[in-house]
């Protein structure tokens, strides 16, 4: 076991951890687990595996999911309740702010009795008329204002029934007109109206204490690397944006990175980013990515601990009165 965790983040495979799994991952001791859908199918079956990690690992560590809502939420009927798209939610409902804390709250209320304590959520890309359909309408809105206000909202929600919340994508996704899952988005926009408008939305939330990177070249800043691997980004978002919490990349998988996994992982390291983010589970891929990240030391270490530092027990509340308020509040819109 090294004297601190290292700096990444893995996936498994099933519903349980394999034998294989346990062996390597308490040798590896990554800094957290993410689930996905794959990992997900009782109540039951999800407490014990989040249970699991952290016997295997032998300590508290952060398990993150993506719990968004709409399109990407890994938790659904029959057992969890689905969510709309946040951009049909903030454009219809009658109190948008309102209305995205309390989806925040209810979704932690969901994911803390699971033993989930980080949800990749919220997001403060401007949602645009060119956005890819991949992001569209998971964004918030579609002005810098109202972005910032429901992102703080989500945040709130999820901070308040014990979830640490994870801003992303920094530093802007709306631009983007790829899907980065398959191919590299560069955004043209000049420097200026980038930090006027992109960049202003999570400087706003600079202080929340987890952020997720966009696999983006914003090319008026550099023009050669995405903002994953990009030392100039990485400095933007540290001195610019005024972000000091934990850094987490994007899926390394993602075809907008280039080379190797390994590859992937030092430039992202290497540019500044405290974390990588490794989703899809598959040992052999996650072998050789514990060859090449280090534990984490220095300030690494001292923001990513000082992100877990940030975590509570939830706040006491009705949460059936807030389920109905927030039903009213959606009803509502659509009458």
């Amino acid at each position: 076991m090294t004297a601190s965790p290292r700096a990444v983040i893995f996936g498994c495979a099933g519903v349980r951890l394999t034998a294989a799994e346990k062996q390597f991952l308490y040798a590896a001791q990554p800094w957290g687990a993410i689930l996905f859908a794959r990992n997900i199918d009782t109540p039951e079956q999800v407490s014990a595996l989040t249970a699991e990690w952290r016997d295997c690992l032998g300590r508290d560590l952060p398990i993150l999911v993506d719990q968004e809502g709409g399109r990407v939420q890994r938790l659904g009927p029959p057992h969890w309740r689905a969510w709309p798209p946040a951009l049909v939610q903030s454009a219809q409902s009658r109190d948008p702010v309102r209305a995205m804390y309390l989806r925040g709250r209810l979704i932690a209320a969901e994911l803390a009795a699971l033993g989930i304590n980080v949800n990749c959520a919220p997001l403060a890309d401007i949602a645009r008329a060119d956005t890819h359909a991949i992001l569209r309408n998971r964004c918030y809105g579609q002005t810098l204002d109202q972005v910032v206000a429901l992102a703080r909202a989500m945040a709130d929600g999820l901070r308040d029934g014990g979830v640490l919340p994870v801003l992303k994508h920094m530093p802007g996704h709306g631009r983007a007109t790829l899907d980065s899952h398959l191919a590299l988005p560069v955004v043209t926009q000049d420097a200026a109206t980038l930090r006027a408008q992109d960049f202003a939305a999570f400087a706003a939330l600079s202080d929340l204490p987890l952020a997720m990177s966009a696999h983006i070249v914003f090319s008026a800043i550099d023009p050669a690397q995405p903002a994953t691997t990009s030392p100039a980004m990485i400095r933007l978002i540290r001195d610019e944006i005024g972000f000091d919490g934990a850094l987490m990349t994007d899926d390394l998988s993602m075809q907008a990175l280039s080379g190797s996994l390994a590859t992937r992982a030092q430039a992202a390291l290497a540019a500044g980013c405290d974390l990588v983010l490794h989703c899809n589970g598959v040992l052999d891929e996650m072998q050789q990515l514990a060859e090449v990240c280090p534990a984490l030391a220095g300030p690494a270490l001292d923001r990513c601990a000082g992100a877990l530092a940030g975590r509570h027990a939830p706040i006491a509340a009705d949460l059936s009165e807030l389920a109905d308020e927030y039903d009213t509040l959606i009803a509502e819109a659509r009458a």
